[in-house]
């Protein structure tokens, strides 16, 4: 069985937005934690990323979405 891609979902999870987006886990989950949003939906205690809605957060907010982009790669520990 396939999945939908993130793309075309109406929510994705926490963890599943970082990815799509590209965010920083640790600002991101910051943010998330400071304050009440609309795109925000809850299944149980899990938080749910609305995409539309966090789409349309982000664009009219673009200093917040700049400020939770990861930025650079992350670093490799290489032995040698």
């Amino acid at each position: 069985m396939q999945q939908t891609p993130f793309s075309e979902r109406e929510y994705l999870y926490t963890y599943e937005a970082i990815e799509y987006w590209g965010l920083s886990q640790r600002k991101f989950y910051k943010f998330l934690a400071e304050g009440t949003y609309d795109f925000i939906a809850y299944y149980g205690k899990r938080k749910l990323i609305l995409r539309g809605k966090f789409e349309r957060y982000i664009l009219k907010n673009h200093d917040i979405w700049e400020a939770l982009k990861r930025r650079g790669k992350k670093r490799r520990c290489t032995e040698g």
